[in-house]
């Protein structure tokens, strides 16, 4: 899938599950921002729960932000009001296009920003 994307000059590829849904990344942990609710696929998805993954997910809950683990489809991606990636190396990647798509208005989003700068913090506190 990498290699696929890396073809069609894609930075990360999206797998889907067996399902058809958005299980992840070739690399990396996929949320996105819908009417101000964090959502990511389940673990049935076929993920990896990656560390990154549960800190973000807990400091969103910490900001009040509604998280919810639900099966998305390609759709639910390009209708995002926001998208980003989580990864032990990435930490955490805003996605601003998808298949071609702007995801939102082309931009780093409010949560996305808010919760790389939670994120950031909360690495340079533990070193």
């Amino acid at each position: 899938a990498k290699i696929e994307g890396k073809n069609a000059g894609a930075v990360e590829a999206v797998m889907m599950n067996k399902d058809g849904y958005v299980a992840e990344c070739t690399g990396d942990n996929i949320f996105i921002v819908k009417d101000g609710r964090l959502l990511t696929p389940p673990p049935h998805a076929g993920i990896l729960k990656g560390i990154t993954r549960a800190t973000v997910m807990d400091l969103a809950r910490k900001a009040r932000i509604a998280v919810a683990e639900e099966d998305l489809t390609r759709y639910d991606l390009y209708l995002a009001d926001e998208c980003f990636l989580t990864g032990t190396a990435a930490e955490i990647v805003p996605v601003v296009k998808i298949d071609g798509r702007t995801i939102g208005d082309g931009k780093p989003g409010k949560v996305t920003r808010r919760l790389l700068k939670a994120f950031r913090a909360l690495t340079k506190a533990n070193g």
